[in-house]
Formats: C-alpha cells, structure tokens, sequence
C-alpha cells in the first residue's frame, strides 16, 4: 500500500510504500535529511510528526526516541513506516554536510593491524578521481548481495591520496571476518559515499569535548587533523574509552598532538585495564571521567563517536549538567547484523 509523503518545507508530496521507512523513501526522492547510524540508536535523523501516523518495528520506540519526544510528537524517520499520509519537517543539514554523492569503485592499497582486532584499510579511487567529504563523514560498501556496510572515513579532507578506515572484527560479521580472513591488497571494492551529518560546526566559537569509545576514534582523528590544518583555535579535549591498553590503537598519535598544539588536550580512559598493562591513568567509564571533570557542561560543545550503549548513557547525563540539545552531536557505531 501507498501513502504521500510531504517534507518540508516543500509542498510536492512524494509515494512512500507501507515498508518503506521515512528516511528511504525521502532520500530517495532526493530530499537531504539527517541520519547516521539507520539503526534508531543515534536520534541523529530525529524530526517532527506534523500530520499522520507513522509506526515502529516491533511496536517499540526505538532507543534514540524518548518518551516525551515521541509525545510531543517527534519521530526517528530511520525507523518510522506510515500508517497514513505523512507531512514531515526534519533538522536542517549543515551546509558544509552537503556533498555530491557518488558510487565509486576503489582498490585495497594497504591493510595494517592496528590491534588484534582493529584494521586500519587505506582504499584508492581511480586515477585523478577524488571524493569530496567533510570530516567525520562516512563511506557505505556496496556488496554483492546488495547489503551495506559503514565505515568512518579516519583522514580529512586535505589528506585524500588514500581514503582511511578503521575496521573493527565482529565475531561472526561477514563483512568484518572477510576482512580480516580474506580480503587482500589490490582487491577491488565499491562504495558509495560521503555520508552522514556528523561533522564539526565551524559557526561557534565555545571550547569542544570529543569522547571516541574504541574505533568511534575514526571520524574524530579525521575532524581533529582537519581543524589543526584549518588553524582552528578553540580548546579542544578529547577522551577515549577503551578496555584495555592494546585497544587505544593509536595512543601516540594524540600524545603527540598534546605536545604539537596547545588548544589541544587528550585523556584516555580503560574500562578494563589488563594486569599486564601496568595503567596508572583513568579508569572507568569515558563518559562518566568527562562528567567528573566538567560538572557544568553548559558552555561546551560534545562530540561523541562510539557504540550506541555509551551515547545512550552519556546523553542524558551530559544534559543535566547542562549541555545544550544542539550543542550534541554524535555518531552511533552499531554493528550491522547479518
């Protein structure tokens, strides 16, 4: 069954079938909303209801959708199907968000085991082909069974000869076991990107918390080397939680640049620090060491990548000690099920 979808402000309405999800169906018809992580954990394709009904899988809110949002009639188009005509309004999009999407075949020029269980991927396009992103965007890989999955691209715009993911292994993930059992240098690949909304503001001037939780440190490292070319100078604190001391991959690279740049300041966090590690940092939960030392967040802007069940805990908390909704942003990395 068929229902019209309205975006706007636009008044042309659109056909959206009864499976399809809000988001599909608008983006397929080439209106620009927000959305990240499609799986309704991240809230960032979170919008306004203003006319009909839409419903959920399995009748449940997703995660991303509070109770007080959902009644004051907001609605995650990443997981809302119609029930009846819909008239919808969504976030607008950070023009510097807006680029050309593209579907692009790519070759594996290096695989690198960052840790054992994290590949570092560099792809290269065609010859004189670019993509043109935004930092802390993200590429989909076009797979053969017509599925898709996500990675954050890891270097910034300016350093482009090479696109860099960071891959980690799911046990029992296609995609991931493939990688990391199979895949070799000078395979050929196809994506589509760049991707996503997740990406720095440049319009504020207020000091900045980045909290990458395991690989969620991608998109960050990409926004962070993009400022320090940039020359931006806002006070920039980065956290990263990990389990243990192998799992910061890259632990030298922000050592580094605490030493490089002095708006810059960076904090790991384990949650679960081997024996063998000898940890005298901070251990814990990330989110909660960010809340330790800023109990009034009211002046800042939070940028958080990582697995859904840290964003979900750290919203909130972050909300009371003050954080603006709209000075949020995050990036859930939820593992795609097969």
């Amino acid at each position: 069954m068929n229902y019209r979808l309205t975006v706007k402000p636009s008044d042309t309405p659109v056909t959206i079938d009864a499976q399809q999800t809000v988001l599909e169906a608008a983006l397929n018809a080439g209106h620009s909303l927000p959305y990240s992580c499609r799986g309704g954990t991240c809230g960032a394709c979170l919008g306004e209801l203003l006319d009909g009904e839409v419903a959920y899988p399995d009748g449940q809110r997703p995660p991303a959708l509070s109770a007080a949002q959902h009644a004051a009639g907001k609605a995650l188009f990443c997981q809302a199907r119609p029930l009846s005509d819909l008239v919808i309004k969504a976030r607008p999009i950070d023009a510097e968000g807006e680029q050309t999407l593209r579907i692009l075949p790519c070759r594996v020029a290096e695989l690198r085991r960052l840790a054992p269980d994290v590949m570092q991927v560099h792809l290269q396009l065609p010859a004189r082909d670019r993509l043109a992103f935004v930092a802390g965007q993200y590429i989909d890989f076009l797979l053969r069974d017509g599925r898709r999955r996500s990675f954050s691209l890891a270097n910034p715009p300016h350093a482009d000869e090479t696109l860099e993911l960071h891959i980690r292994h799911v046990a029992g993930g296609r995609f991931s076991e493939f990688v990391f059992n199979e895949l070799q240098e000078k395979a050929l690949l196809r994506l589509q990107g760049p991707l996503g909304q997740f990406i720095l503001r440049h319009t504020r001037q207020c000091p900045i918390i980045m909290i990458a939780g395991g690989t969620g440190f991608a998109p960050l490292k990409a926004m962070l080397m993009d400022a320090f070319h940039r020359g931006i100078d806002r006070p920039i604190h980065l956290y990263w939680g990990a389990r243990a001391r192998r799992d910061l991959y890259l632990h030298d690279l922000p050592l580094h640049w605490a030493e490089q740049y002095a708006t810059f300041r960076y904090t790991p966090v384990l949650s679960q620090p081997a024996v063998e590690d000898h940890w005298e940092g901070r251990c814990g939960w990330v989110h909660e060491a960010v809340a330790a030392d800023y109990p009034d967040l009211s002046g800042f802007e939070v940028y958080m990548s990582g697995p859904p069940a840290m964003i979900q805990a750290a919203t909130p908390k972050f909300q009371a000690q003050g954080l603006a909704p709209d000075h949020l942003f995050y990036d859930a990395f939820e593992p795609a099920g097969d």
